[in-house]
């Protein structure tokens, strides 16, 4: 795997390279040194889970053959697209959040003399997909349906899950009784899920020659992972250490509609429901402890555990029904790696 990592950062630096050097756009050497910059900040600094997945994804469907070097350049390269659209995604998300920190390290917007040129420098990471897809699988049979699933599929839906995530939390406009479990699904399905879990076997099932209309039934049980993940992070957002998740949480004053919010509306009595409704949203450390108090009083860290693990057994046994041991060997992996995850 360390290999595998190493091979994967070494495509990092010939796609930048490549687009450092783009013919589409006569750089001047200011705006080459900005994008650069721009580029490191944003796109390697993660855990690189979901690029790394399209390799390990496509790996498994080849049932133990050893990948070509061509093979692992191409799934690396794709690996390094989802990277690019989840850099998008980040540079505008935490604008929008106004977020202070992101992988440990301020957020790009608030570093010195970025600010609001982080909206068009996330632009420029959403369009630095075609180009590599351009570039490196034109000739390829899967083109079409790369394209397809970049920019209609993920791109629309997460897009689309963003905005249902916003406007549910409206500031000047704070209204608990417009969350609910499905609300709370609805929003993680489109917003996380479908990139996050969906995109990298997408890829490689692509890549193996595979029509992704024949695989519903695995596009189905990813989404549930993905919606078992953001559950996750919501509980790590207000669980999970700083040091180890690399960033402060703040669903609770961010009026966020996050599973543990959803989960104490259900369990609360109109007493306990009274206390969410004046303390949810505020960034008063006073409120937020008051929240985080209830949170223990209906013992939400149980009801997660629970979930938890009705989650994993569902999974389990959806995967363990699929006919193709290639298959279930990609989700296996998938479940395992997240599985009481802690960052």
């Amino acid at each position: 795997m360390a290999d595998l990592k190493s091979k994967f950062l070494q495509v990092y630096s010939v796609l930048k390279s490549e687009l450092l050097e783009d013919p589409a756009f006569e750089f001047t050497n200011d705006s080459r040194q900005w994008v650069e910059r721009m580029m490191d900040y944003n796109v390697p600094g993660g855990k690189l889970n979901r690029g790394l997945s399209v390799i390990d994804s496509y790996q498994l469907l080849q049932e133990g053959r050893e990948l070509t070097e061509d093979e692992i350049f191409l799934a690396s390269a794709l690996g390094w697209c989802i990277e690019w659209l989840q850099a998008f995604f980040l540079v505008l998300d935490d604008i929008m959040d106004g977020s202070h920190t992101r992988r440990g390290q301020p957020c790009w917007f608030r570093l010195p003399k970025v600010g609001m040129i982080a909206v068009n420098d996330g632009v420029v990471l959403r369009n630095h997909i075609p180009r590599i897809l351009r570039k490196h699988f034109r000739e390829k049979p899967y083109y079409v349906d790369l394209l397809d699933l970049f920019n209609e599929v993920v791109e629309f839906q997460t897009a689309s899950g963003q905005m249902i995530d916003l406007i549910t939390t409206i500031q000047g406009e704070k209204d608990l009784s417009k969350y609910s479990l499905s609300i709370h699904r609805r929003i993680v399905q489109y917003k996380t899920a479908y990139y996050s879990f969906y995109l990298s076997v997408a890829c490689a099932l692509l890549m193996s020659g595979e029509e992704l209309e024949n695989h519903i039934d695995v596009k189905n049980l990813l989404i549930e992972m993905g919606i078992y993940f953001q559950v996750q992070d919501d509980y790590l957002d207000c669980y999970g250490n700083p040091e180890t998740i690399g960033k402060i949480g703040t669903d609770i004053e961010d009026f966020k509609c996050s599973w543990l919010v959803v989960k104490a509306l259900e369990l609360s009595n109109e007493e306990q429901k009274k206390i969410l409704y004046e303390n949810y949203g505020k960034a008063d450390p006073e409120n937020v402890a008051k929240v985080k108090a209830l949170y223990k009083e209906l013992d939400i860290e149980g009801a997660f555990a629970d979930y938890e693990s009705k989650s994993y057994e569902k999974l389990t046994s959806g995967i363990e029904g699929h006919p193709s041991k290639a298959v279930q060997a990609v989700l296996k992996s998938f479940l395992g790696k997240i599985y009481k995850r802690k960052k």
